[in-house]
C-alpha cells in the first residue's frame, strides 16, 4: 500500500491498531536500558508512543501524515514526547549511529526495498544498539492467520538475519501471536530476529 492508501485508512476515527503496543515488542523491550528508539514506519504511533512512556527518547517515522497526525493527538493525550517525522522510508536517509533501538514492525515491501530499508537502519544503529525486526511470516499463507497475501513481501528469519549479517544476530525464530477475529482466536505466524551492533 501506498501513502494515499495509508492515508485514507488512518483517516477514519478509530486507530486501526488500538492504542497498546505491539506485545512482542514489549517482551523484547522491556528490561532494556532506554535511550535513542526510532520506530519504522510507526503509522498511529502506538510503539513509538509506548517507548516514549517507558522513557525512551522516543522517535516515529512514518509517511502518512494522518498516521503521523493521530500520533500526535495521541502522545498529548497520554503526556509524553515523541518526535515525529514524515518521510517515505525507501528515500529517506537516517543520521549515522544516532539510534540506541531501532525497530521494524511488520514493514512489508518488495526484497529489494526493504533490503534498503534494513541497510539503513544498519547506519542509523549506534555502537551496541539493538535492531528488532518483526513481520508476518511466509508460513502465515499456509500455517497461520492474516498478513499480505504476496509471498515475495513475506518474512522468513533467514532472509531477515540475512539482511542483518552486519550485526550480531541474537535471535530470528518464528513465533506464535493470538489474534481475535469476528469467528473466535486465530494464530498468527511472525518472523522475530533480533540483532545488536558490537559496542
Amino acid at each position: 500500500m501506498e501513502k494515499e492508501e495509508w492515508d485514507k485508512r488512518y483517516s477514519q476515527n478509530d486507530l486501526v491498531w488500538g492504542w497498546a503496543p505491539n506485545e512482542l515488542l514489549v517482551n523484547e523491550v522491556s528490561d532494556m536500558e532506554p535511550g535513542r528508539s526510532l520506530d519504522m514506519a510507526c503509522g498511529e504511533g502506538r510503539n513509538a508512543i509506548w517507548l516514549a512512556s517507558i522513557g525512551w527518547k522516543s522517535t516515529g517515522i512514518d509517511f502518512s501524515s494522518e498516521g503521523i497526525k493521530k500520533g500526535m493527538q495521541m502522545a498529548d493525550q497520554l503526556g509524553v514526547e515523541v518526535e515525529w517525522l514524515e518521510a517515505d522510508l525507501r528515500k529517506w536517509e537516517p543520521p549515522e549511529s544516532a539510534y540506541d533501538l531501532i525497530v521494524s514492525l511488520y514493514v512489508h515491501m518488495m526484497p529489494d526495498e526493504i533490503g534498503k530499508v534494513h541497510k539503513n537502519a544498519i547506519a542509523a544503529l549506534a555502537p551496541g544498539g539493538t535492531i528488532i525486526v518483526i513481520g508476518h511470516d511466509l508460513t502465515n499463507l499456509t500455517e497461520g492467520y492474516g498478513g499480505p497475501p504476496f509471498p515475495d513481501v513475506l518474512f522468513t528469519p533467514e532472509r531477515i538475519a540475512q539482511d542483518l549479517d552486519q550485526l550480531v544476530i541474537e535471535k530470528a525464530e518464528r513465533v506464535n501471536r493470538t489474534v481475535k477475529t469476528d469467528e473466535g482466536e486465530k494464530t498468527a505466524i511472525d518472523t522475530l530476529v533480533r540483532a545488536h551492533m558490537p559496542a
